[in-house]
């Protein structure tokens, strides 16, 4: 067997992004902008969570997992994606093609159960303000943080271990800046039933169970506020959630639009500026969300900002 079709792929091409070779330099230096404001954003949230004895409560427990997550998710594809702008055969080796699926899956998998966990932190804080501290205890924090970390390890590692096992023949073009599950299981020449069969699966437990919990978390909390409608209530409630919310509504909305509501134009190039939406585009938003509509985030920066500059003028 060694016609063409029977050839074994040992690199894929990546396609990119559908930008036009005289714009490439400018997008480059966008992105990495980008990146580099994801890294710095979300450094500065978690070195602020970890000084700053205010900030060391369930909520920023969950957010610096948040962040990290943000920080690694956006270093799975970003740099590839610079890499291969400069590049002008943007190839990736087969091994390193299912190791960044893999943790692409592991983080986006990932940020889904942390922003459903913050979700039920927000509603033990709002429904039940008074036993806040017993309900949202130690061991509860250390198995919302731990739960999401051990769930996406096994569903990710799933469906890298099911794609090892196909065989990839002559296309090894891929319609996209990043190793995407969807796209490498339209190039493979096995059957791919079983993997299709799991990906729904493993969607449905990863994507469409959180995104119920946060739903449910915050009808719950809007049937708390409408039983004693207060102006003081609702402004204490959307200072409380409205961070998260908008986190929640640029990942989601993102992931909504590219899956919930297919086009037949253009699918490829709407499939594309998506994912950019969520793996590029969010992560870099959700450190400003969360510093500039956050008193106590505002608040740790001033306090770890003083003590350095009072610190550095005691020693001159």
């Amino acid at each position: 067997m060694t016609g063409r079709n029977e050839t074994v792929v040992s690199e894929f091409l990546l396609l990119g992004l559908p930008i036009q070779s005289e714009h490439q330099h400018l997008f480059s230096a966008l992105f990495l902008a980008m990146y580099v404001t994801t890294i710095l954003g979300n450094l500065l949230i978690m070195v602020l969570i970890c000084l700053d004895p205010h900030l060391h409560t369930p909520m920023y427990l969950l957010l610096s997992n948040l962040s990290f997550s943000d920080l690694c998710f956006s270093s799975v594809t970003v740099p590839k994606l610079l890499q291969d702008m400069q590049s002008h055969v943007p190839s990736i080796p087969y091994a390193a093609c299912l190791t960044q699926m893999y943790f692409f899956l592991f983080f986006a998998d990932l940020e889904d159960f942390l922003l459903a966990a913050m979700a039920y932190d927000r509603y033990v804080a709002i429904c039940f303000p008074l036993h806040y501290t017993t309900i949202m205890s130690p061991k509860l924090c250390l198995f919302l943080v731990v739960l999401p970390w051990v769930l996406t390890t096994f569903t990710a590692m799933l469906e890298a271990l099911l794609t090892a096992r196909l065989r990839f023949c002559a296309d090894n073009v891929i319609p996209h800046f990043f190793c995407d599950l969807s796209a490498l299981l339209k190039l493979s020449c096995s059957d791919t039933r079983v993997n299709e069969l799991v990906t729904v699966i493993v969607g449905g437990l990863v994507i469409v169970l959180p995104f119920l919990l946060i739903i449910l978390s915050y009808a719950r909390i809007l049937s708390s506020i409408l039983k004693v409608p207060s102006a003081k209530g609702i402004c204490k409630a959307f200072s409380t959630c409205g961070s998260h919310l908008s986190v929640v509504s640029l990942f989601y909305g993102s992931i909504i639009g590219l899956y919930l509501c297919p086009s037949a134009n253009n699918s490829a190039v709407k499939e594309t500026v998506m994912s950019v939406m969520y793996t590029v585009v969010t992560p870099m938003l959700n450190p400003f969300i969360y510093s500039l509509r956050n008193r106590d985030m505002k608040g740790a920066l001033g306090r770890v900002f003083c003590k350095k500059k009072i610190s550095f003028s005691l020693k001159w």
